[in-house]
């Protein structure tokens, strides 16, 4: 990827994983909760540094980290302090597994986190994945999604994605000649060349190719996508093209709808801002105002979020 990756969370100088262990522990030991310092503590700890703590409880204190914070804490206020805790494979791979559960799928879910990553995110999602449920990803996925979204999400995850990140400029200019013959040079749409371009190629030749297709067709790639797909397999592909051009902004969007109208889309506010906040949050701070003309902050200040929920992501937000 050719963006500058830029966290919001960072390691801690002072790291001393025995100290911040006595310390969390004290905030949930007697009557009350001292949240600030739990929130003060995680947020400014990089993942590495709070499994070492999770360690030194288990290890030191005999006690579970995630289960003492689950029995202290509630609410949403809990579904962010517990997932900064989570290893952060671990904790997308609950999401996925959360998404598929129960009646309906959350495609939105399986879309935003499948078809944002590159071929190595991806192993590492797959591998964890059946290390924690004994199934196969694509197992699982092919068992609640159905059609061409369906075929999408398990090319990507059967590890079919190229993982040289090498760009080939004539295999491009090839590429995107099938797709613009696919869907806007006919009556129709051949619905897999798209799926099998996009779900095959690695980040720097789907850039190349996006380029060459404005050449072939004269539209952008984002253009043909909107003309010739709908539904579910719309969004997965438009999500491709982003995280291909620009994840912050990819990312910057859904931020933005998961508070946009009525209601919150909590699970989603949550997730990004969490797992993105060692990798890209300040990145996507910046695309967020540059989109919307306001901070991520001040939209996260003035929605429906409220308490220490508010304060815990603000905190990562900073």
């Amino acid at each position: 990827m050719v963006y500058t990756k830029e966290p919001t969370v960072y390691p801690y100088d002072s790291f001393n994983a025995e100290e911040d262990g006595i310390a969390l522990r004290s905030a949930m030991k007697g009557f009350g909760t001292d949240e600030d310092t739990i929130i003060e503590i995680l947020a400014n700890r990089s993942n590495a540094q709070r499994q070492k703590i999770a360690d030194y409880f288990a290890n030191d204190l005999s006690r579970d980290l995630i289960d003492d914070l689950k029995s202290e804490l509630g609410g949403h206020f809990e579904d962010v302090i517990v997932a900064m805790v989570r290893p952060p494979t671990e904790y997308l791979c609950k999401q996925l597994k959360k998404a598929m559960e129960g009646m309906g799928t959350n495609e939105d879910t399986l879309v935003e986190i499948i078809c944002s990553k590159d071929s190595k995110e991806i192993n590492d999602l797959v591998q964890a994945y059946e290390e924690m449920y004994d199934r196969p990803l694509a197992e699982h996925l092919c068992g609640e999604t159905s059609g061409e979204l369906r075929r999408l999400l398990t090319f990507i995850v059967t590890g079919t994605r190229d993982i040289s990140n090498k760009v080939d400029s004539a295999l491009a200019r090839e590429q995107a000649q099938q797709l613009f013959e696919a869907g806007e040079d006919k009556f129709g749409t051949d619905e897999s060349v798209f799926t099998k371009i996009l779900g095959k190629e690695n980040f720097n030749q789907l850039r190349q190719i996006f380029e060459e297709y404005k050449e072939v067709s004269g539209n952008t790639i984002e253009q043909a996508l909107r003309s010739e797909l709908d539904g579910d397999l719309l969004e997965a592909m438009l999500a491709i093209v982003e995280c291909v051009q620009s994840p912050p902004a990819f990312f910057a969007k859904r931020l933005y709808k998961s508070v946009h109208g009525a209601g919150t889309d909590d699970d989603t506010l949550i997730r990004i801002i969490v797992s993105r906040s060692e990798i890209d949050l300040g990145a996507i701070k910046t695309e967020f105002e540059r989109i919307y003309d306001k901070t991520l902050e001040s939209y996260v200040k003035q929605g429906e979020t409220s308490g220490d929920y508010k304060k815990a992501l603000l905190a990562l937000i900073k």
